[in-house]
């Protein structure tokens, strides 16, 4: 039997990317039909966490202040800010292909959030400065779909521009922040762990989906350039 040929790198990228996407949905899928059904180990292990990892109602001001801080990278108009800048660049570069992938994924994010959680259901945990004081349901965290969608996004759109060290810098930081910000959620005691694990599973497999879609992912005709590439053509 002859061996099969190995695959290119375009390929074995798009196979990784579509694992990606697999895995994350999966992740999704599963964690939800928990919340839906309401199984009872997710449902125990989600409370258990959420009581361990809760900041309190008697939290000081300034640990109440630092954990709102440090979870704002997860809102909308945070993620709509840090890009601003290079969507400005890639209009003055005219790369309208690659600014319009950037632009679905970072806003269209929201919306479809807010679609699983209507589907889901689920409310929030129930602490007194936590999840009582949030309006809106839990399941999947908007944050964590959206620090995720803003990590991803980031780092598909600059891997051609980045060393290989560049890349793992990056990637480490980049996960570093999503967890970051993954923790707030059940700190503040606004979301339960499989909200945050969820949310987080949504963003990566929505943005790697949408960079597939649209030619966004490295090589692409939405993708950028890599640097030497770009350098040899001048």
């Amino acid at each position: 039997m002859v061996p099969a040929p190995p695959l290119s790198r375009p390929a074995r990228a798009r196979r990784r990317v579509l694992t990606a996407i697999g895995g994350g949905l999966a992740v999704l899928g599963v964690l939800g039909a928990g919340v839906v059904t309401g199984w009872t180990p997710q449902v125990r292990l989600d409370d258990a966490l959420s009581r361990a990892l809760y900041a309190g109602d008697d939290r000081s001001p300034f640990v109440g202040g630092l954990l709102e801080v440090l979870t704002t990278p997860g809102v909308t108009w945070f993620r709509v800010l840090v890009f601003l800048p290079v969507l400005a660049w890639l209009g003055t570069r005219r790369a309208w292909r690659t600014l319009l992938w950037v632009v679905v994924a970072i806003t269209a994010i929201g919306p479809v959030t807010t679609g699983l959680k209507e589907l889901a259901g689920r409310a929030r945990p129930a602490f007194e400065h936590g999840g009582l004081d949030y309006p809106g349901l839990s399941y999947p965290s908007g944050h964590s779909s959206g620090i995720a969608t803003l990590v991803t996004v980031a780092l598909v759109l600059a891997w051609p521009r980045l060393t290989a060290r560049g890349r793992r810098a990056a990637v480490a930081a980049g996960v570093a922040l999503a967890v970051l910000v993954g923790l707030t959620r059940t700190w503040l005691g606004v979301h339960f762990a499989s909200d945050v694990v969820g949310g987080l599973s949504l963003g990566l497999a929505w943005s790697l989906a949408v960079a597939l879609v649209l030619g966004g992912l490295p090589g692409g005709p939405a993708a950028l350039p890599e640097r030497e590439a770009e350098e040899a053509a001048r």
